[in-house]
């Protein structure tokens, strides 16, 4: 057999259809590798199907054709549908090939493949001819392919440490730092794929080693930030990288995901940050003198399990309290912030801080009604102290909070409370005290730099990111332990990404808003929290060991004359 750059000739014995038609093959190889789009409108059925806009044609094209693609596009645009339409194809061009879909957690990546694979099926029914083995169950997706092609799950993670494949595409790579990607994830796509035949070879003009990133926008200052950044300058050094995004108008305007007026209407309830991050196209956040690392703060978020009361009764606990003052009214809320202190056995020393829940209450309730809500949750916790701001409007929560109060639904004594900072009298002497009425503009300095310390420290841990397919699902039984304060850590987040270091004339340190419409009462009251069990319950025991040489006395006899 001759081979060479035009066509392929074949010898006189070969006679089978297959070898005769071979050259053409290879040209139907060779196109559907460079036209996904067009190969999925030749197998598209007369009836069904969908029909490819010009976007989704350009992001297909993209993913096949560049040694590194980066998506940023918005909720509803269809990405992880291309992402995995792109595999599928690339995994019946290359026969051999391992591939791999990669998210956050194995079980939410398998989740993701199972849905698109069968998505893709239902579409294009054709593709099932292709694929000799399906495989999914919980924290885990296997598709296997007549050619010897695979496609399956990994999690963006240490645990993929070690694992080997040919391609890998990152869903949700905002969320990820450079230390994992480079540590457990680049190493993946280490060893190329050799070709198929008697001649096994690494072909160079093949895309060996790709890793493409899929994701909505993130934070301004993170490494995937960075890496977005330079991908772009590396595109427009053609250097075989590329950069495609949108916002929410270019899906919408091709009819997918939600329309123009539920889009419109999400303005109003979310958050600017979280609008913009999902629909806008835009990453946000402070990226100069930005009050924490991004980075350091993602990796504070490591806690798998909420707390709606203290599992044992020795555990120490501390709720911060900061009584919302703003102008917003859809957003005029109080926010509590339970946290749990750690501690080394033998020293004392405090080993990590975890924030185990926040809630807010709304400033339509009056003050009676906010304290029983905080006596409430001290209870629940049996925390030590309750830090509340006491500036302005929580004045009048703190002055609730030295009355006695009873539960309004079940009539239950809660019981009077005590500062134990202040000359405020309580209704009953003697009430248990446990009210730190703090006065934040006095100590705003050492607030916002214990803050700082305790995140860069890693002391503070907060509960972990977790995707809106598992907050929102429908089977979610207990709300508001399971799903609601993951919800309100994401708005925590949200609120510290937005605030900058700000020095004063006077030279104390204080925090400033990116987006004013944005409010910051959840890092208020999480960073008084920090600040007291730093300044007042930071002892260390120091244990005192005898010295050999120590000398003991006998009391002295008085010997009788």
């Amino acid at each position: 057999m001759k081979n060479n750059t035009t066509n392929i000739t074949l010898d006189n014995k070969q006679s089978t259809s297959f070898e005769k038609n071979l050259s053409k093959y290879v040209d139907l190889i060779s196109w559907i590798r460079f036209y996904p789009d067009l190969f999925l409108d030749l197998i598209k059925p007369k009836t069904g199907g969908i029909t490819l806009h010009p976007d989704q044609r350009v992001f297909l094209r993209a993913a096949v054709r560049f040694f590194s693609l980066y998506g940023c596009f918005p909720r509803g645009w269809s990405k992880t549908w291309g992402e995995v339409a792109a595999m599928v194809i690339v995994a019946i061009a290359f026969p051999n090939i391992e591939l791999a879909l990669t998210a956050q957690t194995k079980d939410n990546s398998a989740e993701l493949l199972k849905d698109k694979i069968n998505e893709l099926l239902k579409q294009y029914p054709m593709l099932e001819n292709e694929i000799s083995k399906k495989h999914f169950q919980k924290g885990d997706a296997e598709v296997i392919f007549k050619n010897g092609s695979k496609i399956d799950v990994l999690a963006n993670s240490q645990n993929s440490k070690g694992q080997r494949r040919k391609r890998i595409s990152v869903e949700e790579s905002a969320l990820l730092d450079n230390v994992l990607f480079e540590d457990a994830l680049k190493p993946i796509v280490e060893i190329s794929r050799y070709t198929c035949g008697k001649i096994s070879v690494v072909d160079p003009e093949e895309l060996n080693q790709q890793i493409n990133f899929f994701t909505t926008p993130g934070w301004r200052g993170s490494d995937e930030h960075g890496r977005n950044l330079q991908m772009i300058k590396n595109m427009a050094d053609l250097k075989g990288e590329i950069v495609l995004g949108s916002n929410w108008m270019l899906g919408c305007w091709y009819g997918r995901g939600s329309s123009k007026s539920q889009i419109l209407e999400k303005k109003k309830t979310m958050s600017p940050i979280a609008f913009d991050q999902n629909y806008g196209g835009k990453w946000t956040g402070s990226s100069d003198n930005s009050l924490v690392n991004v980075n350091k703060l993602m990796n504070c978020r490591t806690l798998t399990k909420a707390l709606s009361a203290t599992e044992k009764q020795s555990d120490e606990y501390f709720i911060g309290v900061d009584v919302a003052r703003s102008q917003n009214t859809n957003n005029n809320q109080s926010s509590i912030a339970v946290g749990k202190v750690n501690r080394d056995e033998i020293s004392n020393r405090i080993l990590s801080i975890d924030i185990v829940n926040m809630m807010t209450v709304s400033n339509a309730l009056n003050f009676t009604a906010q304290a029983c809500i905080v006596k409430k949750i001290k209870i629940a916790y049996n925390a030590k102290m309750v830090i509340v701001d006491g500036n302005g409007l929580g004045a009048g929560l703190v002055d609730e909070l030295l009355k006695s109060n009873y539960d309004p639904i079940n009539k239950e004594p809660l019981g009077c409370w005590d500062t134990i900072n202040t000359d405020n009298k309580p209704e009953v002497i003697g009430s248990e005290k446990c009210v730190f009425d703090l006065k934040a503009q006095t100590a705003q300095t050492r607030i916002v730099t214990t803050f700082i310390d305790m995140v860069d420290s890693g002391k503070l841990r907060l509960l972990e990111k977790r995707q809106e397919n598992e907050l929102y699902s429908s089977d979610k039984k207990d709300f508001e332990l399971t799903c609601l304060p993951f919800i309100q850590t994401d708005l925590f987040f949200e609120e510290v990404s937005n605030l900058k270091l700000k020095r004063l004339p006077s030279g104390s340190l204080t925090v400033e808003k990116v987006v004013n419409k944005l409010n910051k009462d959840r890092f208020s009251c999480a960073a008084y929290l920090l600040w007291y069990i730093n300044e007042y319950c930071n002892n260390i025991r120091i244990k005192h060991q005898s010295s050999s040489f120590d000398f003991k006395f006998r009391q002295p006899k008085l010997r009788s004359l």
